[in-house]
């Protein structure tokens, strides 16, 4: 639902902004996004367990909800500068002023989105599963 709803949005978008086929926009989103939810995956798989190693606890403070999502961000970043810049034909440079300006959208649109997310779906503290809960995810 993430990726679809962004896409449906920055296709177009990307298009009219940075005056290029919607057809290369489209592959360059299509790509980015499963690039994205791979790496979404891994990313938030070990943010959680550092932030249980750290803290005891996944719950989130503001602050780090922000720096979570600027650490996912850059670390996309480096993944989607060189397809960008060699499937467009462009320098590094402005592929990166382009992957710049699609990180501001994601950033905003990730940043909402995990905070509905881990409202919607929280994460149960290690050990702290009930007898009943325990027997049912045992298929007891």
């Amino acid at each position: 639902m993430f990726e679809a709803v962004a896409l449906a949005i920055f296709i177009p978008g990307s298009a009219v902004v940075f005056n290029q086929p919607m057809n290369h926009m489209g592959v360059i989103g299509i790509a980015s996004a499963t690039i994205a939810t791979l790496w979404n995956f891994v990313f938030n798989m070990g943010f959680d367990r550092a932030m249980l190693r750290l803290r005891g606890s996944v719950q989130k403070t503001m602050a780090i909800r922000v720096t979570h999502t600027f650490l996912f961000e850059a670390g996309l970043v480096v993944m989607l500068i060189p397809m960008i810049a060699w499937y467009l034909g462009i320098g590094l440079w402005a592929a990166l002023l382009m992957d710049l300006a699609i990180v501001t959208f994601y950033l905003v649109y990730g940043f909402l989105f995990n905070i509905v997310y881990d409202l919607v779906f929280p994460v149960a503290p290690v050990g702290r599963l009930g007898a009943s809960s325990r027997n049912h995810i045992a298929g007891g």
